[in-house]
């Protein structure tokens, strides 16, 4: 079994809010103790680990126990966005797991005719998008607007609203919602 010790250390202090500094002073080691095992250029014993680890506080077991969390994604293909539409729309979303992130950002395509329903939406947060193609009717509490390519739009997604495509070609739109919870 390969453990990346540093890295391991650092995700486990930076976890627990200490500076390199501030873990050292706690576990009476030196600064660059503490700089040289993140960095793996030094391979620490088990005394000098555990001294370390008591400043955290966490124990050796649970130390080599723990997962760190595994880099999320920064790119994305398109065939790899997610789809949670249905019918005559389509919700592409970035990403497939959204736990923990605070923005949701979907590729949206409105079919002819398509609406979002007529009972209008409301939920938590606040959205936006700019519309790439075809024309869409957007109703946002009292308002009426009906947008084309390149015009925007920007709400409090607690307001009631609802998306038509209106027009003979499909709209499509690249939104967000903060947090993402349409």
């Amino acid at each position: 079994m390969n453990v990346d010790v540093g890295a391991r250390l650092r995700h486990v202090r930076m976890l627990r809010g200490l500076s390199q500094r501030a873990l050292a002073k706690q576990a009476g080691v030196t600064n660059s103790s503490i700089s040289l095992i993140e960095a793996n250029e030094v391979n620490p014993s088990v005394g000098v680990l555990k001294r370390i680890l008591d400043g955290i506080p966490i124990s050796l077991s649970e130390f080599f126990a723990f997962e760190p969390e595994k880099p999320r994604q920064v790119f994305y293909q398109a065939e790899e966005l997610v789809e949670i539409g249905k019918g005559g729309i389509s919700f592409r979303q970035v990403g497939e797991n959204l736990f923990g992130r605070a923005l949701q950002i979907i590729k949206e395509r409105y079919e002819p005719g398509a609406d979002t329903g007529r009972v209008l939406l409301s939920h938590e947060g606040e959205e936006g998008g700019v519309v790439l193609s075809g024309r869409i009717e957007l109703t946002v509490g009292e308002e009426r607007r009906i947008l084309g390519p390149g015009d925007a739009y920007y709400f409090e997604s607690t307001r009631p609203h609802r998306f038509r495509c209106v027009g003979p070609v499909p709209c499509e739109i690249v939104s967000a919602c903060s947090p993402p919870t349409f």
